[in-house]
């Protein structure tokens, strides 16, 4: 038997009539939440889905059973039915959260299964490659490690050779403590990381009232006072290094040049003479031409602008070295390669060109050749001043070529500092001819 539903009483024109209609449950719409549903529509004003819907009634007067249930139906249709947006299914999603969930382990159980024959298949394959890559590295690196040994012995054989034929030239000063052999190698390791510190450059066209000319004649002079005063040689270096590096940082006008040169002296004479000469003597030198307190003013710029950094590598700390790895050496061959070497110092295109260690290499090739010492370069002279040859040919050229033309040079101190019998007579010596071009030689 269907199930009844009581609807309540519409007013018709005063009467209240109450019907009873058959509620066919095919057409119901389910409802999870009856509370939520009824509480939305009242929130929304709508009258419940039950209202209208009129119990099984009475049959209907001339119309029989038939008539009544299709005036119900129709009246049933006629009810106001909710939207389908506005029902709330709350099970229908939980349903569906567990069909996914059921249709994901049916999924999941249909997946291909690995049989254990297939997996020991796969790691036998892996393990092969595995032990092949090995093997192959394992020889790779024993080959490299032959290679490898096969060529130390032959640098060792090769160093062995060429230290055989590197003299120990500090073996005679063992018991001297000022020759300090333990350490003197890394001193000249120092000197050649240091060098272009107090290297000079370029610096004439910052100098609109002084050429290269004036630098020389300045340098001859120098060396003429120098000389007078019977200072030491590393004062000589020391003053023209402290005059070039002071000139390429501040513009000097001409008539204050001779002025720069004397204070430039003054230091280097305070700093490597034990007893060094007063100002006043450097103001007699200079012929009074400038007074007491202008020498003191200079210097104090000098030293000023160079920041007091005066202890730089010049040529002679590694003439010295040079002139003593070239063995045999002896008086003679000394005072010409300082010959040489300063032929270079006066002429600025070589302190520009040339740093102090490639000078005084070049003075100690220059002056081999010039004496014709065999062999004019030794495994012993490379190891220590770290150039070859080739390395030093167009500066030894250089001051060979400076050696020809000294004796008719208007600056002649040089050339008569070395041409007296204390200093060997040096400078009268025939230049290396085959240093020189073939004109030039012809002539000598």
């Amino acid at each position: 038997m269907a199930p009844r539903a009581v609807v309540p009483q519409h007013e018709n024109n005063g009467e209240v009539k109450q019907k009873n209609v058959v509620v066919d449950g095919r057409n119901r719409r389910v409802l999870q939440d009856i509370g939520n549903f009824v509480n939305e529509r009242a929130a929304q004003g709508k009258k419940p889905i039950t209202e209208g819907v009129v119990a099984v009634a009475q049959p209907v007067k001339g119309g029989g059973v038939t008539k009544g249930v299709a005036a119900q139906r129709k009246a049933v249709d006629k009810v106001d039915k909710p939207k389908p947006e506005s029902v709330i299914v709350i099970s229908s999603d939980e349903k569906t959260e567990k069909s996914r969930h059921v249709s994901r382990s049916e999924g999941s159980s249909k997946k291909e299964v690995k049989t254990l024959t297939s997996i020991l298949s796969a790691r036998s394959k892996v393990i092969y490659q595995v032990k092949e890559l090995t093997a192959f590295l394992f020889f790779r690196v024993v080959y490299c490690l032959w290679i490898e040994l096969i060529s130390l012995q032959a640098a060792c054989g090769l160093t062995n050779k060429l230290n055989d034929l590197i003299e120990d030239v500090d073996g005679a000063d063992a018991d001297n403590e000022l020759a300090v052999t333990e350490y003197v190698d890394d001193i000249y390791k120092f000197y050649k990381l240091t060098e272009d510190d107090g290297r000079v450059r370029d610096y004439m066209d910052l100098q609109p009232d002084i050429n290269a000319k004036m630098r020389s004649i300045l340098v001859d002079w120098l060396i003429e006072v120098h000389r007078k005063f019977d200072l030491m040689p590393e004062t000589l270096y020391l003053t023209i290094n402290i005059v070039d590096r002071f000139l390429s940082v501040k513009v000097v006008p001409r008539k204050e040049l001779q002025l720069v040169g004397i204070s430039a002296m003054l230091i280097a004479c305070k700093y490597e003479e034990i007893w060094a000469p007063e100002v006043n003597d450097f103001v007699f030198i200079s012929d009074n031409a400038y007074a007491r307190e202008q020498v003191l003013v200079m210097e104090k710029s000098i030293l000023d602008k160079l920041e007091w950094y005066l202890t730089v590598p010049t040529p002679y700390v590694f003439l010295i070295r040079f002139i003593k790895a070239s063995i045999p050496s002896d008086e003679k061959m000394k005072d010409l390669v300082f010959f040489l070497a300063e032929l270079g110092l006066m002429q600025y295109p070589t302190v520009v060109l040339y740093c102090p260690s490639m000078l005084a290499a070049a003075a100690v090739y220059a002056a081999k050749c010039t004496l014709d010492k065999s062999p004019l370069w030794s495994e012993t002279l490379k190891h220590h001043t770290g150039y070859s040859e080739d390395q030093l040919m167009n500066c030894a050229k250089l001051l060979v070529k400076l050696h020809s033309k000294a004796a008719e040079s208007k600056l002649k101190a040089v050339y008569r500092k070395f041409s007296s019998p204390d200093r060997s007579a040096v400078a009268l010596l025939s230049p290396a001819k085959s240093l020189l071009p073939i004109h030039d030689a012809e002539i000598f």
